[in-house]
């Protein structure tokens, strides 16, 4: 495909991925950041110590600032990871694991 074809392009059909337990539309290719953003949703994560609010900082994966949970895996970084139908996204406190128990 050359350029003047993907200017025309079209993304798929939307679809649906929850965010802390709400619907959420999203696009095909769309990172879990873009699909956030959005939809309003600026803030996904709260730091460790004082739980401050944090969401995209750096956009391209070095800052760490977007972590969220995704499909119960935390520490994934929203700005890079892309969203597939049915994905279960979350707020991350702190570490993200925090509460979760560890087999013995």
């Amino acid at each position: 495909m050359n350029p003047l074809e993907l200017a025309g392009a079209r993304p798929g059909p939307a679809f649906t991925v929850t965010f802390d337990g709400r619907p959420v539309e999203a696009l095909p290719g769309q990172t879990v950041a873009a699909v956030l953003w959005a939809a309003g949703i600026t803030s996904w994560r709260a730091t460790r110590g004082e739980g401050r609010p944090r969401g995209v900082f750096c956009g391209i994966g070095v800052c760490f600032d977007c972590l969220v949970t995704v499909n119960g895996r935390p520490n994934q970084r929203a700005c890079l990871v892309p969203v597939r139908p049915g994905d279960v996204i979350g707020t991350q406190e702190g570490t993200g694991h925090e509460g979760v128990r560890h087999a013995d």
